[in-house]
Parts: C-alpha cells; sequence; structure tokens
C-alpha cells in the first residue's frame, strides 16, 4: 500500500492519540475535552488559524500551503462524537466513561485527521489552503448542520469539501464511493396506538391496543412492497413496541410503536411520510381504536458531486490498489449531507477488514487503517491544491 512515509512514520503516535480519544467518549455536542485537545494539537503543528466553537464545540484549522495564487481553500471533515453504548471489548484502553464508547470509529476518523494535518503543516506542499475540520455531534446530533449554519463554508472559503468513514465491509485499505446519493435520509417516527383497556379474560370487553399495533407493524411493510417503486430503494423499520403494562392478565390501554424510514428520493420521503400516518389512522380505526403519529426529519440524503467524486477516486488509487468507484449506496444516515448541500464535495469509505460491526458493543476502529486513511487527506488536498 503506497502510503506517505512520514505518516507510516507518525502510525504509533496517531495511534496512540486514537486510544486515548476511546478511553474517553463524549457524546454529542458534549466533545468539549476531545475538541480542547485536537486545539491544542493544531496550535502545536503550527496551523496558521486554529478556531473553536463553530457549532458549539467544532473546531477548524486552516493550514495555507507554500503559496496561495487563487486563494482555493478544501475542506476535509472528521467527526468527534461517541455512541451511548456500554463497551465490551475488555481492552486496555477501553472506554472509562460507563455507558459511552467510540463504537463508530470516530476516534479513528479524528486521529487520522489530526495525522493528516500534522503532515500538512510540516510539508505545505500545496498552493492555498487546507482546512482540517473536527465536527461534534454526528450521531443524531445534526453537528454538520450546526457547523454550516455557523458560517464554516464561508468564514474559510471553503471551495471543496471532503469527508471519510472507516466501514469494517471492506478489506482493510481499500476505497468505496459512487456519485450521486450515497447514504439515505432519515426519519424516525412513533406511533402511539391508543384502545380501550381492561382484563385479559375480557377481551370483547376492551379495544386492544395490542392486535392493532400487531397488524400496524405489518400493514406498514406495504409501503416498501406496495407503495414504492421496486427500483427506488426504502426501508421501514417497526424497531420497538411497548405496551402501557407488563401483567400477563391485562389488556393495556396503549401501545407505542418506534421506527424509521430510509429512502434517498425526495418525493418518495414524502410520499412514506403520507402513508405511514394513513395506514396507522386506519388501521386503528378498523379495530375501534386511534393511532397518534409523531414523526420527524432526520438527516438529508447524502449526495456526492459528480466532479469532487472523481478527485476523490485518483487521491484514492494513489493510496491503494482496491478503489471502487461505484460502491453500493448505504441505508445508514449521515449529517455531512449538509456540508454537502452547502458546497461541492464527497464523501468516501475506506476499508477497516474483519471485525464488529459499526455500533456494536465490541467494536474497535482497527489502527491499521491509519496510514491508508491519513495518507489519503495528504493526497487529496496535495492533488486539489497543486503546487505551480
Amino acid at each position: 500500500m503506497p502510503v506517505k512515509n512520514r505518516i507510516a512514520e507518525m502510525h504509533d503516535e496517531i495511534a496512540a492519540w486514537r486510544r486515548d480519544f476511546h478511553e474517553h467518549p463524549e457524546l454529542l455536542y458534549d466533545t468539549h475535552r476531545t475538541a480542547a485537545i485536537v486545539a491544542d494539537k493544531l496550535r502545536e503543528f503550527g496551523c496558521d488559524e486554529v478556531v473553536e466553537g463553530i457549532g458549539r464545540t467544532g473546531v477548524v484549522g486552516l493550514i495555507r500551503g507554500r503559496s496561495d495564487t487563487n486563494g482555493r481553500v478544501v475542506g476535509i471533515r472528521a467527526d468527534m462524537d461517541a455512541l451511548p453504548i456500554t463497551e465490551a471489548t475488555g481492552l486496555s484502553y477501553a472506554s472509562k466513561t460507563p455507558g459511552l464508547m467510540h463504537a463508530c470509529g470516530h476516534d479513528g476518523h479524528t486521529a487520522m485527521l489530526l495525522g493528516a494535518a500534522k503532515y500538512l503543516a510540516e510539508t505545505r506542499n500545496f498552493d492555498g489552503a487546507a482546512a482540517v475540520i473536527f465536527q461534534p455531534a454526528e450521531e443524531g446530533g445534526a453537528g454538520g448542520k450546526a457547523m454550516v449554519d455557523d458560517g464554516l463554508i464561508d468564514r474559510f472559503r471553503i471551495r471543496e469539501i471532503y469527508g471519510m468513514h472507516n466501514s469494517p465491509s471492506l478489506p482493510l485499505g481499500a476505497f468505496g464511493i459512487r456519485p450521486g446519493p450515497f447514504y439515505a435520509a432519515t426519519n424516525s417516527f412513533t406511533i402511539t396506538v391508543v384502545g380501550r383497556g381492561g382484563h385479559a379474560a375480557r377481551p370483547h370487553a376492551t379495544v386492544d391496543p395490542t392486535l392493532i399495533a400487531s397488524h400496524l407493524v405489518l400493514a406498514l411493510q406495504s409501503i416498501v412492497s406496495r407503495n414504492a417503486d421496486p427500483l427506488h430503494s426504502i426501508v421501514v423499520s417497526v424497531t420497538s413496541f411497548r405496551t402501557a403494562t407488563d401483567a400477563y392478565n391485562v389488556i393495556p390501554e396503549t401501545v407505542e410503536l418506534r421506527g424509521t424510514v430510509r429512502t434517498f428520493d425526495p418525493e418518495l420521503r414524502a410520499h412514506a411520510e403520507m402513508r405511514v400516518k394513513a395506514i396507522a389512522a386506519h388501521t386503528a380505526a378498523v379495530y375501534g381504536g386511534r393511532a397518534e403519529v409523531v414523526w420527524e426529519q432526520g438527516y438529508p440524503a447524502m449526495v456526492n458531486h459528480e466532479a469532487e467524486t472523481g478527485f476523490a477516486v485518483e487521491a484514492a488509487r494513489r493510496v491503494s490498489a482496491t478503489v471502487d468507484p461505484r460502491a453500493a449506496a448505504v441505508m445508514g444516515g449521515e449529517d455531512f449531507a449538509y456540508m454537502l448541500e452547502a458546497c461541492p464535495g464527497a464523501y468516501i469509505q475506506v476499508g477497516a477488514g474483519e471485525g464488529a460491526n459499526l455500533h456494536h458493543p465490541a467494536y474497535d476502529f482497527n489502527d491499521e487503517v491509519i496510514p491508508a486513511g491519513a495518507s489519503y487527506w495528504v493526497e487529496l488536498v496535495e492533488s486539489r491544491l497543486p503546487v505551480g
């Protein structure tokens, strides 16, 4: 794997940063310790500007190249936040914060971008400037939107922006990307089914919300099978079924369903919302109950820009012999979508090899990914901002 020699020399140092972040996970916007360490290191590396508090707890470092003939700025972004999961790795550097862990590799993303920042600040072999962006609250908090709303793009005059995520489903050091929609739009719903409770031995004297909710779980799948064009991807998943009582001899008054809808097409996204609400209302009415639906808009679909995807592919091919430019679309959500709505750019996956899946209690970022990931960042900046 033709990684940068200097990055290879820094491998152990970057891995040590990563393991420190892993040991001290922070949730959503409460990334105060991580952000402070990032800012201190960027200053130590000699970044020309270090700005804290962008998007509440985000950090941006600006590194100017050896020349600046056209004022171009390329942004490269990593996420810093962890997840509310109890770690089950048994590692010596396992989370010291009960109930929190880095189960998605944001510790590795942050460390790799720091490694690239150190290299870029040492060499400055580019014309223009690189903005290294460290974002909080990717895991459901829309930290990407918060940074954009706080002036990220205009303040630093960013004209291209790029993101990266590790992927345990790809071979170690391989890259995967695609132009157009890559990660899905996310929505969540809560359906409260209201019936009339009573004794389980007298169901005829009740309106059973458990029965209604059970029919709803099945009926909602008709959105996928009968309301969506088979060529347009959509996922409808009911992920929680809660009754108002745990007693074996009581029919409850209410049952709550929770779930998620994932789409790429904006029209299908709006249609799915309409169908969830209609199916819930009419299914409940058939059995004499009613349904209250709360629909929450999540992240928009993350759409890679065509030209910038090509630039990312070229940079990845200088690092790895295995680059898939037409990788499969992902039904997971990613708030880098907001940055790509505000600025041309692209998002890529880097292979982490075999291991536990993302968001699993046994997951740990594979430190062997570091040379490929950090080298990709450097290649991208140097190729997009060539000297002379």
